[in-house]
C-alpha cells in the first residue's frame, strides 16, 4: 500500500514540476508586461494543434516563459511564428 501512495505522489509531483517549466501560450494583450526576447518559427505541421505544439517546444527550448503566436500559414504543410517572452 505504501508503494502505491509513493508512486501516486511521485507522478503528481513530476506532473506539477513539468507544467511549471513549460512555456505558456498568451495573448498579445497579456504580453504587454513581459520582455520580448526573440522569435521562433516552425514548419511541417499537418494541423494547427501540431503547429502550436512545435512552436511551444521551440519557445521552451529557448528558455521562454511565454509565447504569442503571430502568424500561421498553410501551403500544403503548416508553418508559423511566435514571439517569445521571459
Amino acid at each position: 500500500m505504501k508503494t502505491i501512495k509513493y508512486a501516486v505522489a511521485a507522478i503528481a509531483l513530476s506532473t506539477l514540476s513539468f507544467g511549471a517549466f513549460a512555456a505558456q501560450s498568451i495573448s498579445p494583450s497579456q504580453a504587454q508586461n513581459l520582455n520580448k526576447v526573440g522569435v521562433v518559427s516552425a514548419d511541417g505541421a499537418t494541423t494547427l494543434d501540431g503547429l502550436e505544439a512545435k512552436l511551444a517546444d521551440k519557445a521552451q527550448a529557448a528558455g521562454a516563459k511565454a509565447y504569442s503566436i503571430t502568424s500561421a500559414n498553410t501551403n500544403g504543410k503548416m508553418s508559423g511564428t511566435a514571439v517569445i517572452y521571459k
